[in-house]
């Protein structure tokens, strides 16, 4: 079985799932786009979209779904938000679609938890990286002061008078 995180995918700036977690229901795709259409009321467009041909074309490529011509959809996906995927669970009424929607949820929640932690290592990495910004500045002073220390100007001794120009012989 795939897990579910991998189903999981950003679209529409939102974490979809598409419909055939009607297989991790326990039900074929066809039954649970039949119940979504009865119940179309509990389906808002914040919980339920259908895909456009280039989405489904876009993530036909990353979830490696078949070609229309070999046999596979006939019809647009439709995606479901974390709130609609749950709500599928409770349109289908099977015993493995109310168990399944609490995998679903945790799958939901672990995948904004994981989201969350690459946001706050990300923001430790910026601050970090301005802190090496002004460190290297610093440094480079030190090193500048250092250099000048350990190599002192050499000392001209210049003499007390005045200098003769060159005699000229010819």
């Amino acid at each position: 079985m795939v897990p579910i995180e991998s189903r999981i995918a950003i679209l529409r700036h939102q974490k979809i799932i598409l419909d055939t977690l009607a297989e991790i229901y326990g039900v074929p795709v066809k039954r649970l786009n039949q119940q979504v259409n009865r119940n179309r009321e509990r389906f808002p467009s914040d919980f339920m979209f259908q895909l456009k041909p280039r989405e489904f074309a876009a993530l036909r490529l990353q979830f490696a779904t078949s070609n229309k011509g070999r046999g596979g959809r006939r019809s647009l996906p439709y995606a479901f938000t974390e709130h609609g995927a749950i709500m599928a669970a409770t349109v289908l009424n099977s015993k493995e679609a109310v168990e399944m929607s609490v995998f679903v949820v945790r799958a939901f929640v672990r995948l904004r938890a994981m989201l969350g932690a690459n946001k706050a290592f990300a923001d430790r990495i910026e601050e970090l990286e301005k802190h090496l910004a002004t460190h290297d500045c610093n440094i480079q002073e030190i090193i500048n002061v250092i250099t000048r220390l350990m190599n002192p100007p050499a000392n001209r001794k210049s003499k007390i008078g005045f200098a003769l120009p060159p005699a000229r012989t010819g």
